[in-house]
C-alpha cells in the first residue's frame, strides 16, 4: 500500500506515503494507483474537515520514476498518463477542503509538484530538505503541474530559475521564494501546525481558483513581461545553440499555459512533456546524469573488500592555481591541510584563494562567519616540508616537469608514514614513470584534478602499474569525501581526459591550418555543443604549457627509443608561441586578443594568416570532425585498456571537458548516432582527411554484429 491513510476524531485525514521497497517514495505507477484510491476515500468521506500529505520517508518524496520515463516511446501514452497524474492532483486541490503539505524532508520534481496542488505548505526547518525542479538537467520539463502551478505562484520570471534552471532551495529560501508557506521546528511541530492551519482556514482554495486572481507580475500580455518575454527566446537559443530542447519547451509551456485555464495548460504542459520524454537528448542526459552518474557513485570502480576510508591530514605541494584549488576542497571537507611552496609567500599567495572563496559565500550568505573562518583555519601555508609529518595523503600540483616532479615526491615521502599515499596531478605525465622516484610504488597514484578544482566536479584517479588496491579505494574515498565525482583509468601518456580533450583542440588548429575562417571554427564548436570553441581552449590551457608537453612527450620517446609521432598542430603551436610571442590567456596573447576592459575577440592578424575562403567547409562537416574525432580516441583508450566503463567514458567527457551534454557523453553520442551509421561517417572522413578518422575494429566489429555502448545498470 502506497498511502497509509488515517481519520482522526477532528476529521483531519493523513495520508502518509510509504513506498512499498524503496528507501525514497516515488513519482510512478504505483503512486498513481495508490493515489486514485486515496481520492476515492476521500471523495466519499461525509464529514471531512481536511487532509494532511506526509510521508513516512527521511524525503517526502524523491521525484517521478524514471526507469518507466526512460523506457517510454509512445508519445500518446505518455500524454495520457501525464493528464491522469494531473487530474488527481486537480481533484485534491479542489476537495472542498483544506490540504496541507507536511513536508518532512526534501520534495524535488513531481513531489514538489504534488506539494503545490496543496493549498498550504510546511517544511521542517532542518537546513538540509531541498526544494526544486530538477528535471531540465534529464531533458525533461516538470511534467506534474510544475510548470503550471509555480508560475501561478511566484509569477513568470520568478519561476524562471527554478523550472529552466533546475535551481534547488534550501528551507528558508523556499520560504522567502513563496514556495513554502511554513516552517517547522521538527516532526511533531510540523504536523501541529498542519493540523491548525486546517482548523484556522476552512474554506482553503488555491489562489487561481479565486475570483478574480491575477498571476503575480502580470501574465503574457502584460507590456513588462511581454518585453521580457521578447528577447527570451533568442537569449535562450544563444545559450543552447537549440541543442536542449528542455529550456525552450519549459518557456513555451509557461507561456502558453498561463494565457489560459489551469486544465487547458494542463494539456498544453502534458504534450511539451510528452515530446521531450520520447525524445532522444532526454535519453541521452537520463542515461549519463541518472543511470552512469549513480552507477560511479555508487562505487563501481572502487576495489571491493576495504574498509571506507577518509583523510584527516592531506598536504598539497604548490600553491598554483591548481594547488589552492585543491586546499580549499579539502579543507571545506573538513581535512586538516598544509599548502607548501618553495617561500612562505608563496603559500600564503595560495592561501589567500581560500580566503577570497570563503569571503565570497559569506556575502551571499552561503555560510557563516565563524564556519569560514573554521575552514581557513584548517590550512597550514608553509614552506617548511616538516609540517608533512602525520599527513595521509600528500598531493603533488607542481609544474608539469618529470624531475621537479621526483624531487618534491622524495622530500614528501622522507617525512611520511609507510601507509600514507602520495598523489600526482599532472595531467599528461604516465603515472608508472613518474612512481620510479618513489620509494614506496604501490601507495603511488594519480589525482588529475581540473582547472579551477574549487569549481570543476570531476576528478580522474589513475593507476600506475605498481598501485595497490588499497590505494585506489582511499584514493577513490578522498575523491567522494570532497564531493567531487572519480572516475578510474588506467596508465597512459594523457590518460583518458587530457588525451581525449586534446584531440579537439588538435582538430580546431587543423582546420585553422586547412584554412577555415577562425571565427567559423569557433561558432562550429560551440553549435556542436562544447563548452568553448577549440581555439579560445587552447588559449585557457595555454600554448605555451602544449609546447612544454609537447617537448616533454619528444623526449621520452627518444629516451624509449621511438619516434614522436607527428601532430600537425603541434606547428601552429610553434609558430604562435615562437614567432608571434602569442602563447595564451594568461600572457594577454594568443588566438585571442584580452583587453582590460571588455570582451576578448579574435586577433584580427589570424585571419589573414591562414583564411583561404575557396576552402571554405559546411558548418555540419566541422562539427562532426571535432565530435568524431574525440569519439573515435575513446574508442581506442577502450582498446588499449585505459578506460574500464562506459559511465567511466561518459561522465568523465561531460564533467572532465565539457563534452557536449545533450550527447549523453562521447560513447552515448555514437549510440545515438546508430553503430553503423557512425562507422560509415567516420570512413568517409577518413578518406577525405586522414588516418585519425578511422574506425578502430572493434567499432567496426560492433557494427557488424549490431552491438552498442549502451550502459545497463545492476
Amino acid at each position: 500500500m502506497y498511502f497509509k491513510y488515517d481519520k482522526d476524531s477532528d476529521n483531519i485525514v493523513t495520508l502518509t506515503m510509504d513506498q512499498p521497497g524503496r528507501s525514497a517514495n516515488m513519482m510512478g505507477q504505483e503512486f498513481g494507483e495508490g493515489f486514485r484510491d486515496a481520492l476515492e476515500k476521500l471523495a466519499a468521506e461525509k464529514d471531512l474537515a481536511g487532509v494532511i500529505v506526509t510521508s513516512a520517508k527521511k524525503t517526502f518524496m524523491a521525484g517521478g520514476d524514471l526507469d518507466s520515463l526512460f523506457a517510454a516511446t509512445d508519445a500518446e501514452e505518455v500524454f495520457q498518463g501525464g493528464l491522469a497524474l494531473k487530474a488527481g492532483m486537480r481533484q485534491l486541490e479542489t476537495l472542498g477542503v483544506p490540504v496541507v503539505a507536511a513536508l518532512n524532508g526534501s520534495a524535488l520534481g513531481g513531489g514538489l509538484e504534488l506539494a503545490l496542488a496543496t493549498h498550504h505548505r510546511i517544511a521542517i526547518n532542518d537546513g538540509k530538505s531541498e526544494f526544486g525542479f530538477p528535471e531540465v538537467n534529464l531533458g525533461l520539463l516538470p511534467g506534474g503541474g510544475g510548470c503550471i502551478r509555480l508560475p501561478r505562484m511566484l509569477g513568470l520570471q520568478e519561476s524562471l530559475p527554478f523550472l529552466m534552471e533546475g535551481k534547488r532551495v534550501k528551507p528558508e529560501a523556499a520560504l522567502n521564494a513563496g514556495m513554502i508557506d511554513e516552517l517547522a521546528s521538527g516532526p511533531d511541530d510540523l504536523m501541529a501546525r498542519a493540523r491548525k492551519w486546517i482548523k484556522a482556514n476552512p474554506e482553503a482554495q488555491q489562489p487561481w481558483d479565486q475570483k478574480g486572481f491575477r498571476i503575480p507580475g502580470g501574465d503574457p500580455q502584460n507590456p513588462k513581461v511581454a518585453q521580457m518575454l521578447a528577447i527570451g527566446p533568442a537569449m535562450l537559443k544563444q545559450k543552447t545553440r537549440g541543442n536542449m530542447p528542455a529550456p525552450e519547451a519549459i518557456m513555451s509551456t509557461i507561456v502558453e499555459g498561463t494565457l489560459v485555464d489551469i486544465e487547458t495548460a494542463a494539456r498544453i504542459e502534458s504534450r511539451y512533456f510528452a515530446k521531450l520524454a520520447t525524445g532522444q537528448t532526454a535519453k541521452n542526459m537520463i542515461s549519463a546524469f541518472w543511470y552512469q552518474l549513480n552507477a560511479i557513485n555508487g562505487g563501481n570502480s572502487r576495489p571491493q573488500g576495504f574498509d571506507n576510508w577518509q583523510a584527516g591530514k592531506v598536504g598539497i605541494l604548490g600553491a598554483g592555481m591548481m594547488g589552492s584549488g585543491i586546499a580549499y576542497c579539502a579543507a571545506m571537507a573538513g581535512c586538516e591541510v598544509v599548502l607548501k611552496d618553495v617561500s612562505k609567500e608563496n603559500a600564503e599567495k595560495g592561501k589567500a584563494y581560500s580566503q577570497k572563496l570563503l569571503d565570497k559565500r559569506v556575502s551571499k550568505g552561503r555560510m557563516s562567519q565563524d564556519k569560514a573562518d573554521a575552514v581557513l583555519g584548517r590550512i597550514l601555508a608553509t614552506d617548511d616540508p616538516d609540517d608533512l609529518k602525520g599527513c595521509d595523503l600528500v598531493i603533488e600540483a607542481v609544474f608539469e616537469d618529470r624531475e621537479l616532479k621526483a624531487k618534491v615526491t622524495q622530500e614528501a615521502e622522507a617525512r611520511l608514514d609507510d601507509n600514507a599515499i602520495f598523489a600526482s596531478n599532472t595531467s599528461t605525465l604516465p603515472i608508472t614513470g613518474l612512481a620510479r622516484a618513489s620509494e614506496r610504488p604501490k601507495n603511488f597514484i594519480g589525482l588529475h584534478f581540473f582547472s579551477p578544482a574549487d569549481r570543476m566536479p570531476l576528478v580522474e584517479i589513475i593507476t600506475g602499474e605498481e598501485t595497490a588496491d588499497e590505494t585506489l579505494a582511499r584514493a577513490f574515498d578522498f575523491v567522494k569525501q570532497i564531493k567531487k565525482t572519480p572516475i578510474v583509468v588506467s596508465d597512459s601518456r594523457g590518460f583518458y581526459t587530457s588525451r581525449v580533450f586534446s584531440t579537439y583542440v588538435q582538430e580546431g588548429m587543423a582546420l585553422l591550418q586547412e584554412g577555415q575562417d577562425p571565427q567559423r571554427i569557433e561558432a562550429a564548436g560551440l553549435q556542436a555543443g562544447m563548452p568553448v570553441g577549440p581555439l579560445a581552449l587552447s588559449d585557457e590551457v595555454s600554448m605555451s604549457l602544449m609546447l612544454h608537453i609537447g617537448e616533454q612527450t619528444r623526449k621520452d620517446f627518444e629516451a624509449e627509443g621511438k619516434t614522436p609521432p607527428h601532430n600537425p598542430s603541434f606547428d601552429i603551436v610553434q609558430e604562435m608561441v615562437n614567432k608571434h610571442e602569442r602563447p595564451g590567456k594568461a600572457a594577454g596573447a594568443g588566438f585571442y586578443e584580452y583587453p582590460q576592459e571588455g570582451k576578448k575577440y579574435l586577433w584580427p592578424q589570424l585571419r589573414e594568416l591562414y583564411t583561404q575562403p575557396d576552402k571554405e567547409l559546411p558548418y555540419q562537416e566541422m562539427m562532426d570532425r571535432m565530435l568524431y574525432v574525440q569519439a573515435l580516441e575513446t574508442i581506442r583508450c577502450m582498446d588499449e585498456g585505459v578506460l574500464h566503463s562506459i559511465p567511466d567514458a561518459n561522465i568523465g567527457s561531460i564533467f572532465g571537458w565539457g563534452f557536449a551534454p545533450h550527447q549523453g557523453g562521447v560513447l552515448q553520442f555514437i549510440n545515438a548516432t546508430g553503430v553503423k551509421q557512425f562507422v560509415d561517417r567516420a570512413r568517409e572522413l577518413e578518406q577525405r582527411y586522414g588516418a585519425r578518422f578511422a574506425p578502430p575494429e572493434s567499432l567496426v566489429s560492433m557494427a557488424e554484429k549490431g552491438e552498442d555502448f549502451t550502459f545497463k545498470a545492476a
